[in-house]
């Protein structure tokens, strides 16, 4: 046993590991290590797992997606079922690795970290730091089960560029920059860890006749957002897809943020992709995306903030408010991590609390 990292309640964070390769189960024990946790057990495959959870009960697991009879989707899948328990993904650094990691994350997984060089990584040291941060950060998570609504849907492109992201983001006194015709209602939606799983339920529900052009900003690295907006598109009536420069936001489109670009909106209103600094530790951030609809939009831009770490999208929610757009935070109940919608409610800048699956009801009727 390792000395374990301590919990909000005083207890020492229980990790189960779950991987086919015993090098790889071996390699994540000896880094956790370093956190310090408690490795309570681990398995080899999805049926190994699921009996072990029964048995000690884990505070968080970490789990790889290929593995022998059951792959990590399907794991999640029926974990969520028998014990919702936070999962942290191992995922490939490629798009069949960020497609399959973002099946695991749309079925309950919390969180995921890329290994650094493939299936089996023999040196960890690269990422030590994001897993013990992540599988710490996992602890504190609410996962539930995910009914996902599947409706095929057509994609689609469009297409379209100016404003620079910078590390501070003011929440007042913003210049406006609004056009007097043209452009149409606009929905920024802020969300990180519990995104996709949240995101899975939220998009599907909305009409193929929304009068709303949606952007949204997930916290997630290149590859893993396209990946996102191909399942989101297939499982959606309206089109979703990674937005482009120059991209028109247009009503019953969904433009997902690019993994590591900033996405603003320039004095046209279209996508502009920046390589500002991080803002909030993040890039995407929303509130980035946030404050530039504010600027261009006024009070046709809306925000919505969803389930994630941080304050993320508080700046960028009062900003819209300050305009008179209306603004949105998911409720603790239905957030996985109840960080950046309380952080937009205590700045004063959100309207409503709404529940996860009130969201699409109060995005259809803005």
């Amino acid at each position: 046993m390792t000395t374990g990292a301590i919990t909000g309640s005083g207890r020492r964070i229980r990790v189960l590991i779950v991987d086919d390769s015993l090098f790889m189960r071996a390699a994540i024990a000896k880094t956790l290590a370093a956190g310090p946790f408690d490795i309570v057990g681990q398995a080899k495959d999805g049926k190994s797992a699921l009996e072990l959870v029964a048995k000690l009960a884990p505070d968080v697991i970490t789990m790889d997606f290929n593995m022998p009879g059951m792959n990590g989707a399907e794991t999640v899948r029926a974990l969520m079922q028998l014990r919702p328990t936070p999962v942290v993904m191992f995922s490939a650094h490629t798009k069949q690795g960020a497609r399959e990691t973002f099946d695991a994350l749309a079925a309950g997984a919390v969180e995921f970290v890329a290994k650094p060089s493939g299936e089996v990584s023999i040196d960890l040291s690269k990422i030590a730091e994001e897993l013990l941060r992540k599988v710490a950060a996992a602890a504190t998570a609410k996962p539930r089960a995910v009914k996902a609504i599947a409706t095929p849907a057509p994609s689609a492109s469009m297409s379209m560029p100016a404003m620079r992201s910078s590390g501070a983001i003011p929440t007042a006194g913003i210049t406006r920059h609004t056009l007097s015709g043209g452009l149409p209602r606009l929905v920024v939606i802020g969300v990180s860890t519990g995104g996709p799983a949240a995101l899975t339920e939220l998009i599907p529900a909305l009409p193929k006749e929304l009068r709303l052009a949606v952007i949204v900003v997930q916290h997630m690295p290149a590859h893993f957002t396209q990946a996102l907006a191909e399942r989101l598109d297939a499982a959606s009536a309206l089109r979703v897809r990674e937005a482009q420069d120059g991209d028109r936001p247009m009503p019953g489109v969904v433009l997902i943020a690019p993994g590591d670009k900033h996405l603003e909106l320039d004095e046209r209103g279209l996508v502009m992709l920046t390589d500002g600094p991080p803002v909030n530790g993040c890039r995407p951030a929303a509130d980035v995306t946030m404050m530039s609809a504010a600027a261009v939009y006024g009070r046709r831009a809306n925000a919505v903030v969803m389930t994630g770490m941080g304050k993320d999208g508080a700046a960028g929610a009062l900003a819209i408010k300050h305009v008179e757009g209306r603004t949105a935070a998911q409720d603790a109940a239905t957030s996985v991590i109840y960080g950046m919608p309380k952080s937009a409610v205590d700045a004063g800048g959100i309207d409503d609390v709404v529940g996860l699956h009130e969201l699409a009801h109060w995005l259809k009727n803005l």
